[in-house]
């Protein structure tokens, strides 16, 4: 049986955690539950399972969101195109979702985005009406999702001049004006997940990267140690499979349709002073944008494909040239500004793991992965894992919590209620709060209420203020708050994931020599008042 916890743990990872933690599951402690994949998902049914009081471990053969959790838009949806498609109940939750991560746990992370749709010569009088009736849908889902006005906007027209000076890249020409709307937008997914995993680990929750998964049952699984090579089982009383696209390559009859979006990384100078994201319609087509989407770090960037994707799944996957070319393409419909090939300063690509219902009764027979539903399955193998698949980053928490429910179920489990529609995640406050913390916005948006202590690292060494990177605002102190805090081991983790500097090869390759010396200085530090 279990039994809720008393005691807080902190929230702080760090690889002196990790080493404690495994070593305790080798010796044979059985937990209630076994999570494998720390995305999103993963992450979320780990602090969904801890919350309710279980005992808990979390594993993944990478890093946090190493994965689909790191590639996304960033955007956190109201649901508005699955209106378009019928899809009633998918845009439901989504709103619903969304509403609870801006107003509730992590409103830190999560701010209003607003976006301009140009009404270009290529969008006819017909369609902009129909877009203008599915914005003002939209804000409907957000009023029956009972999110506040204040926390998103409604929509409205613009005139070509305001059009215009939110995006001063549109070409005027033929420019009739533009459509203002409103939608939810992280900070970072990479963080998103980080935070996730940190507030499972205060309560309790063992989180553990770099341990792959080699078998699983409904009584634990067979894992390694990815960085000693050390196999060893964990025991566990329900197991959760949240690991995305790789579902499939751990329990078998799970059948997934990966699909690919791809987004380009260009640098802001080039678009003008963007004050807000582009929706850019494709031309041929009554339902898909582009989006141009502004970082606050000298970058943007212009998404997404959507494209089926066959074979292996890959642990990063490759950006075809045919998606750039297409991106640039569609750019070039509506920009007065000329951009090529060249002006590419990155890319990257993640995998969504879209559920196959191509066999199902009644299904439909389209080829294309942008017609498949977004919703998620929650699916219990003969042996009992739970596996819960398809679905997308706006609506994690459900996911997890369904999986969790399902687990929770099927295992008689002495679990207490589903808490993380009200569980403010690691950094989380009210907006007033956040806007009187005395550190710079940019990290509050980072870091929430931990921004004062990752800034004060930077006052008091002077080396730790300065950029990893010449032009890009991201400081050493980060670096060093992640290994201490955010449970960074390698130059990766620090690079890719706990900041984005790596989208940019070029920025990469210049920041690795910091990042490794980071590792280097905190790994040789003999006194740690930093562990947990």
């Amino acid at each position: 049986m279990s039994h809720p916890r008393t005691t807080r743990a902190s929230s702080s990872l760090s690889a002196a955690r990790r080493r404690r933690e495994l070593a305790g599951l080798a010796d044979g402690e059985q937990v209630d539950v076994l999570v494998v994949g720390l995305g999103a998902t993963g992450a979320g049914a780990a602090l969904d399972a801890a919350s309710r009081g279980l005992t808990v471990a979390a594993i993944d053969a990478h890093d946090l969101a190493f994965g689909t959790s790191r590639w996304s838009s960033k955007l956190i949806h109201g649901g508005l195109r699955y209106l378009a498609t019928g899809q009633l109940d998918v845009a439901h939750e989504s709103a619903v979702e969304r509403g609870v991560l801006m107003e509730r746990t992590a409103p830190h992370l999560v701010a209003a985005q607003p976006f301009v749709l140009p009404l270009t010569p290529l969008v006819s009088r017909s369609q902009a009406a129909l877009a203008r009736a599915g914005l003002h849908a939209g804000d409907l889902l957000r009023a029956s999702a009972r999110t506040s006005r204040s926390t998103l906007p409604g929509p409205r027209a613009l005139s070509a001049v305001e059009t215009r000076h939110m995006a001063p890249a549109l070409r005027p020409a033929g420019l009739r004006g533009g459509l203002l709307s409103w939608d939810g937008r992280l900070s970072d997914d990479a963080r998103l997940v980080t935070a996730l995993a940190r507030t499972a680990a205060a309560h309790g929750a063992r989180i553990l990267t770099r341990t792959r998964a080699l078998s699983l049952d409904g009584g634990g699984a067979l894992v390694r140690d990815e960085l000693t090579g050390e196999e060893t089982r964990i025991r566990a009383r329900a197991v959760v499979n949240a690991t995305g696209v790789w579902a499939g390559g751990l329990i078998d009859d799970i059948r997934l349709r990966p699909s690919r979006g791809t987004h380009l990384v260009l640098r802001s100078e080039d678009l003008g002073s963007l004050t807000a994201g582009m929706h850019i319609p494709i031309p041929g087509e009554s339902n898909r944008f582009v989006l141009v989407l502004p970082q606050g770090d000298g970058r943007v960037y212009v998404g997404l494909t959507d494209e089926p994707v066959d074979g292996d799944v890959p642990d990063v996957p490759d950006v075809p040239e045919t998606d750039i070319g297409f991106l640039l393409d569609v750019l070039g419909s509506a920009l007065d500004v000329s951009l090529g090939r060249a002006d590419v300063i990155g890319a990257f690509a993640g995998l969504r793991p879209l559920l196959d219902t191509s066999g199902a009764p009644g299904a439909a027979g389209s080829s294309r992965t942008a017609d498949i539903s977004r919703r998620h399955a929650v699916l219990t193998s003969p042996d009992g894992v739970v596996s819960v698949v398809g679905g997308k980053l706006t609506t994690y928490r459900r996911m997890a919590q369904d999986a969790l429910d399902a687990a929770v179920s099927a295992r008689g489990l002495a679990a207490g209620p589903c808490r993380t529609a009200a569980l403010p995640l690691v950094g989380a406050a009210p907006p007033g709060t956040l806007a009187r913390l005395d550190a710079p916005r940019r990290l509050v948006r980072r870091y929430g209420t931990e921004a004062p202590a990752v800034h004060a690292l930077g006052l008091t060494d002077p080396q730790l203020a300065r950029p990893v990177v010449p032009g890009h605002p991201v400081t050493v102190a980060e670096l060093v708050w992640a290994v201490r805090h955010e449970g960074a081991l390698d130059e990766g983790d620090l690079l890719d994931r706990r900041t984005r500097i790596g989208v940019v090869p070029q920025d990469r390759e210049t920041a690795l020599g910091t990042a490794t010396e980071v590792l280097r200085h905190e790994k040789d530090e003999t006194l740690t008042p930093h562990a947990p």
